[in-house]
């Protein structure tokens, strides 16, 4: 048993659930990067994705839905040194935490975002998310959803962020590599995990995704913004997973003087003296 495992748990997922899967490559992400559990922490908002935090040992913290990101990003800003991992759904990120998604990739955090997207709102009953296909029928989309679908990779790479990742949870080993490269990328992360919901989407199934899928290689640029955002585009009957975009640039701490000098992290160890500058300085 590792160290990131519980003893006994039991989740509040459906039997082949991509959950399931998603958590499991978490764990053994972590073990293989050999990070010690009080330096992660694991965040989540509201939905089923967002119970990752709950099966996994490590700090952890569970917010509203569509504000996790908040939370995640917070905790970065104050201890640079905590390796931050933020999950969220489909709605919750991309839905209810759709403007904090998009201007953290200006700020360029450096946490991991690992999204999971099955394309409905898993936790109440199934209505069509933001990447629901056009037309899909839900309990409540009962004529077919009339939005067009949101793109998050094309949103991520136009926005700005330097790593942006598509998965499938029923490839275990290419997922816990795009989790292994975000985690360990210097600055703002994402990772778009497609998984099925199997009681309220039956059309994006396992055997949908699976059949679909393919796998990047080393013939894609992923430092071509433009061959990129052609690639995110690509949702059909052909899905690219891979790393689509990966560029190193400065980060939200470097960019930001006083916490490239430290002096949050100071703050949190009692720096009396200056909290007392601060509190001058805002007078």
């Amino acid at each position: 048993m590792g160290q990131y495992e519980f003893n006994t748990y039991e989740t509040a997922w459906c039997p082949g659930c991509g959950n399931l899967g998603i958590l499991s490559s978490l764990k053994n992400t972590l073990e293989e990067l050999d990070l010690n559990p009080q330096d992660v922490l694991v965040v989540g908002g509201i939905g089923q994705a967002a119970k990752m935090p709950q099966y996994i040992r490590t700090n952890s913290f569970c917010g509203l839905h569509g504000r996790g990101e908040s939370a995640a990003v917070a905790a970065k800003i104050a201890n640079q040194k905590l390796t931050v991992i933020l999950h969220t759904g489909d709605g919750d990120g991309y839905g209810e935490g759709g403007n904090h998604f998009i201007h953290n990739l200006r700020r360029n955090i450096d946490i991991a975002h690992f999204i999971h997207n099955n394309q409905v709102y898993g936790l109440t009953k199934g209505q069509a998310s933001p990447t629901a296909d056009e037309g899909a029928v839900t309990g409540v989309q009962v004529d077919g959803s009339i939005n067009i679908p949101f793109n998050p990779l094309l949103m991520a790479i136009a926005g700005g962020a330097g790593f942006v990742a598509r998965s499938f949870s029923g490839r275990p080993q290419h997922l816990e590599e795009m989790m292994k490269r975000a985690i360990l990328f210097k600055g703002y992360a994402m990772v778009d995990i497609l998984q099925p919901c199997v009681s309220f989407n039956k059309v994006n199934t396992f055997s949908w995704y699976n059949k679909r899928v393919y796998e990047l290689d080393d013939s894609h640029d992923a430092g071509n913004r433009l061959l990129a955002m052609e690639r995110a585009m690509e949702f059909g009957e052909r899905i690219p997973i891979g790393v689509l975009y990966e560029k190193e640039q400065p980060t939200y701490h470097e960019k930001h003087r006083s916490l490239r000098e430290g002096q949050i992290l100071a703050m949190r160890r009692n720096d009396l003296a200056l909290v007392d500058k601060y509190m001058q300085e805002m007078i």
